[in-house]
C-alpha cells in the first residue's frame, strides 16, 4: 500500500539542512532545550491542574531527518494494521482478485510513499515540537523538540532564545501532560482511525468522481475560495463525521496547550507578549505559495485549531472556572463536539447543565 522506505528517503533527501551552527553552540542548544523543557514542566502542572496517571513521555531533541523518520514510523504503526484489515475485509466481500497486486500495486505503493515523503519534507521545516502519538510496537512515545527549526524560528523572528525556547516547551509539555493524564485518548484516536478506514468507499467510479471534485477543490483552494482541502474532497459522508470528531479533539488539545503557554505570564517570560505577537505572524504563513500549500494539504485547518481551541478553553473557563473546564477530560462523552468548539456555552450547558451558564 505504501513504500515506507521511500517515504523516509524522500523526506530526508528533500529536507534542507538546518542553520549553520558550531559544534559547541549545537551542544549548548541541546542543553538549553532540555533545560527549557524541564522548566516548562514545573509550570504546566500548576497552570493546568492536571494530575498524570501514566508515565510522562521521554523528551528527545532531534534534527529534521530524525523527526521525519519518527513520523514515517508512526504512520506505519498506525496505518498498516488498519489498511491490512480493510483489504482483508474487501477481499472476503468480493469474489474477484485483489486489485493492488503485482506491478500495479508496486507502482501505487511507491507513488504513495513519495507523496508521504514530500508532505513530510514540507512540514519538516516548520514543526518546532511534537508529541509522538503512534509508535512501533514496544517503543514508547516521546516528546520531540526539533532543534534546527527552533533556532531558525528564533533567529528569523528576532526573539530572545531562552524566552522562545521556554515558550515552545510550555506548549509541548502541555501535550505531554494531557496524554499522561488521559491515557484513553490514544485508543480513542486509534478507534476513530479504524472507523475512518472502514468507511472508505473503494468503488472505482465513486473514487473517480471524487477525484474530479478534488481537482475543483484544488482550483478553489488556489484562489482562496474554499475551506476544503484535497484530502476532504475525496472523503465519504461517513468519514467527514469521523473527521468532525477528530478536528474537535485536536482543537481542544491544541487550544488547551496555547491557553496554557500564555498563562505563565510576564513573571516567567518577561517578553511573552512580544513572543506571542511575533510568532502569530509566523503561523499564518509568510508567502502566497506557503498559504496555497497549507490549503491544499489541509494545514490551514491546523492553524484554526490553535485559535478556535484556545477560544473554546477561555470561554469555558470564563463560565465554570478551571475545575469546571477540566471535566472535559472525564470521558469521551465530555469531549467537545465540533459545533461546541465555536460555541463553548453549548458544551457548558451539555456537561454542567443550564445552571453552569452565567
Amino acid at each position: 500500500m505504501i513504500d515506507w522506505s521511500l517515504a523516509v528517503s524522500t523526506a530526508q533527501h528533500m529536507l534542507p539542512n538546518g542553520p549553520p551552527i558550531e559544534a559547541d553552540a549545537a551542544q549548548a542548544l541541546i542543553h538549553s532545550l532540555y533545560a527549557a523543557a524541564a522548566e516548562a514542566e514545573k509550570h504546566i502542572g500548576q497552570i493546568t491542574q492536571l494530575n498524570p496517571i501514566a508515565p510522562l513521555a521521554k523528551i528527545a531533541v532531534v534534527d529534521r531527518r530524525k523527526w521525519a523518520q519518527s513520523n514515517v514510523e508512526g504512520f506505519r504503526a498506525a496505518i498498516t494494521p488498519l489498511v491490512d484489515s480493510l483489504l482483508e475485509k474487501r477481499e472476503s466481500d468480493s469474489a474477484g482478485p485483489r486489485a493492488t497486486t503485482g506491478l500495479v500495486g508496486a507502482i501505487g505503493s511507491r507513488a504513495t510513499g513519495f507523496q508521504v515523503g514530500t508532505l513530510l519534507a514540507y512540514i519538516g521545516t516548520k514543526v518546532l515540537g511534537q508529541h509522538e502519538l503512534f509508535t512501533p510496537e514496544g517503543t514508547a512515545p516521546r516528546l520531540l523538540l526539533v532543534a534546527p527549526n527552533i533556532v531558525t524560528a528564533e533567529r528569523n523572528l528576532g526573539l530572545d532564545p531562552w524566552s522562545f525556547r521556554l515558550w515552545v516547551c510550555l506548549h509541548e509539555q502541555t501535550h505531554r501532560v494531557q496524554l499522561a493524564t488521559v491515557p484513553w485518548l490514544e485508543p480513542l484516536i486509534r478507534a476513530d482511525l479504524q472507523e475512518f478506514f472502514e468507511a472508505a468507499d473503494v468503488d472505482v467510479a465513486t473514487v473517480r468522481e471524487r477525484l474530479g471534485t478534488a481537482v475543483s477543490a484544488a482550483g478553489a483552494s488556489v484562489r482562496g475560495e474554499s475551506g476544503r482541502s484535497l484530502l476532504e474532497a475525496v472523503q465519504t459522508p461517513e468519514q467527514r463525521q469521523i473527521l468532525d470528531r477528530l478536528v474537535a479533539l485536536m482543537s481542544l488539545l491544541e487550544g488547551h496547550a496555547d491557553w496554557a503557554m500564555d498563562e505563565v505570564g510576564e513573571d516567567v517570560i518577561p517578553d511573552i507578549a512580544q513572543v506571542r505577537a511575533t510568532f502569530e505572524k509566523r503561523r499564518s504563513g509568510v508567502g502566497a505559495l506557503d498559504q496555497v500549500l497549507r490549503r491544499l494539504f489541509g494545514l490551514d485547518q491546523k492553524l484554526a485549531q490553535y485559535r478556535d481551541g484556545a477560544a473554546f478553553v477561555r470561554g469555558v473557563i470564563d463560565k465554570v472556572g478551571l475545575e469546571g473546564f477540566n471535566q472535559v477530560w472525564t470521558s469521551p462523552d465530555t469531549l467537545p463536539l465540533r459545533t461546541e468548539i465555536d460555541q463553548p456555552a453549548l458544551w457548558v450547558e451539555r456537561v454542567h447543565g443550564s445552571g453552569g451558564v452565567s
